[in-house]
């Protein structure tokens, strides 16, 4: 049974949400405030994909997101806004979302962005247990875990997934289209600032100065580059 948090205030929008949802053989569990949706995830660990308004008119989205992410990097957040500023989409990037959608929205664009959550959630369930060693970098592709000389750093699955990228083509330029399409999907139709915004939450996770990066390093005009 794949879950689907969906926290709307609007009930209109809401109900419009869960039919769509039901459609597509999800199970939608329903939240109007940001106190009740994190009550639910409480009731429903195995959420695999919450998708949060940011104006709610208790804690915004935002906070949720936090509050989520510090107990879970697994869960797929997608900040639902019918604002369009640009910091909205950093914000809601950097607190640890992994996508956004901007009302008014299609219920298949909606749809294909959950999907490509839940591929990249259990993408790795069927693959042999294996190590990718670079530098101090030990990544487990079976349980999703990597370790920096011998810590652990929590990632969520958009990170783990661009980190995998990187470190399965060491020292090769990738430019931010070849990011996008290999970690979003190539039906993604959303901003190529996606990839900055989650480069720069992986810089500060792994490097050990982010002002002066030496393993995600950028290849001007072009994308990034894997050096550790």
């Amino acid at each position: 049974m794949k879950k689907v948090l969906i926290l709307e205030d609007e009930v209109n929008i809401r109900s419009f949400v869960v039919i769509n949802l039901e459609r597509a053989g999800y199970y939608p569990i329903e939240a109007g405030t940001g106190a009740e949706a994190l009550q639910r995830i409480r009731e429903n660990p195995d959420i695999g994909v919450a998708i949060l308004d940011v104006m709610l008119p208790d804690i915004d989205g935002f906070e949720v997101c936090r509050s989520i992410r510090a107990n879970n990097k697994r869960m797929g957040i997608i900040m639902l806004t019918a604002r369009t500023q640009e910091m909205d989409k950093v914000t809601g990037l950097m607190t640890g979302a992994d996508d956004y959608v901007t009302k008014p929205f299609s219920p298949a664009e909606l749809t294909a962005r959950i999907d490509a959550l839940y591929r990249r959630i259990g993408g790795d369930d069927l693959a042999s247990s294996e190590l990718l060693t670079q530098g101090p970098f030990v990544m487990n592709t079976r349980n999703h875990t990597l370790e920096k000389a011998g810590n652990r750093i929590r990632l969520t699955q958009v990170e783990y997934a661009i980190l995998k990228l990187f470190m399965q083509n060491p020292g090769r330029a990738l430019s931010r289209e070849d990011i996008l399409s290999a970690v979003w999907g190539r039906e993604y139709e959303g901003e190529l600032k996606i990839v900055d915004v989650n480069i720069r939450r992986l810089r500060i996770k792994i490097e050990d100065d982010t002002a002066n990066p030496t393993y995600i390093t950028t290849v001007w005009g072009y994308g990034y580059k894997w050096g550790a």
